[in-house]
């Protein structure tokens, strides 16, 4: 079976690139997974120029699913807020890991 891809969309909404569809920044709500809104899930993405792309799904009928590029800052804050801080071991997220690292050392002693 192939791999389900989805458009990346700039700001006109022209298509700039394609993602691999995944769902890496769904939780366990305790029923379902989610990304806190019913029938929806997010995944994250790099593309191969090092630009970070927010995937959203949609179980809704007549709604597809689209992906767009964020910045790196939205990438590391969308990856926290899962819970899923496991994607920062990933090579392909190293700078995010590392953005955290910064983030993490402005903290006050």
């Amino acid at each position: 079976m192939p791999e389900y891809r989805v458009n990346v969309l700039d700001q006109q909404g022209d298509v700039i690139g394609r993602v691999r569809y995944n769902q890496d920044l769904d939780y366990w709500d305790g029923r379902n997974w989610t990304c806190g809104s019913t029938g929806r899930h997010e995944g994250i993405a790099k593309l191969k120029d090092g630009q970070f792309v927010i995937i959203r799904g949609t179980q809704w009928q007549g709604e597809r699913d689209t992906a767009e590029i964020i910045t790196a800052e939205e990438a590391l804050n969308k990856i926290l807020k899962s819970g899923n801080s496991d994607l920062l071991k990933l090579t392909k997220f190293q700078s995010l890991k590392e953005l955290f690292t910064e983030v993490d050392s402005l903290e006050e002693e």
